[in-house]
């Protein structure tokens, strides 16, 4: 078999990333899959409802309050958070089935199911994207025309929250330049395939 620069796993690794609305994490994890075969992205489920663009099961599984409540009770998440009066969770049995066909799953999620999966002691490579400021990510959010005023106001609040907890994870990057933030997520995931593991199993 060819030694590829990723893909060589029997077991695939999970990627948390985790940054504020706005700082092009979507952008930088499709432009991740899309190169590489072997990356893909977990589809979270919501129960918000979808955005002019987005496409069922590609960027979210849309779920009811009722549906999502019924997937909590079977203990269906790895994780799960309320985000802005929304559901969002991430389906444990979709990642443990791409891990076990070699695959990289990256997840990107909130840091309130980050920490969760943190707290858990879940086996994942934690990355924090980081805008430059929070007056830069303003401006992003602001051309994005996807927020009225008050949920504007309201992101960048939790921003300045979730760049708090950036030091708690493995890695940060600062997307100032999205061709260079694209090449230290490329090495951090090639990076890690490759690091040595003690098997304790």
């Amino acid at each position: 078999m060819t030694e590829k620069l990723l893909g060589n796993l029997a077991e695939g690794i999970v990627f948390v990333v985790s940054a504020p609305a706005g700082t092009g994490k979507t952008t930088l994890v499709r432009m991740l899959t899309e190169e590489f075969e072997a990356v893909i992205e977990s589809v979270s489920c919501t129960t918000r409802a979808p955005r002019a663009e987005e496409v069922a099961g590609k960027d979210y599984h849309f779920l009811t309050q009722e549906e999502f409540k019924k997937r909590i009770e079977k203990n269906d998440f790895l994780e799960y958070a309320e985000v802005f009066g929304n559901w969002y969770g991430t389906s444990r049995q979709y990642v443990k089935e791409k891990q076990s066909l070699g695959k990289h799953v990256v997840l990107v999620i909130d840091t309130q199911g980050a920490m969760k999966l943190k707290a858990q002691g879940f086996s994942a490579v934690f990355v924090f994207l980081s805008p430059p400021s929070i007056e830069e990510l303003k401006q992003r959010l602001v051309k994005r025309k996807t927020e009225d005023e008050e949920t504007l106001r309201r992101r960048l609040s939790w921003a300045g929250e979730e760049m708090k907890l950036a030091c708690m994870y493995d890695y940060m990057i600062v997307n100032r330049n999205l061709k260079v933030a694209y090449g230290v997520l490329r090495s951090i995931l090639i990076a890690e395939e490759h690091k040595t593991r003690i098997k304790t199993h």
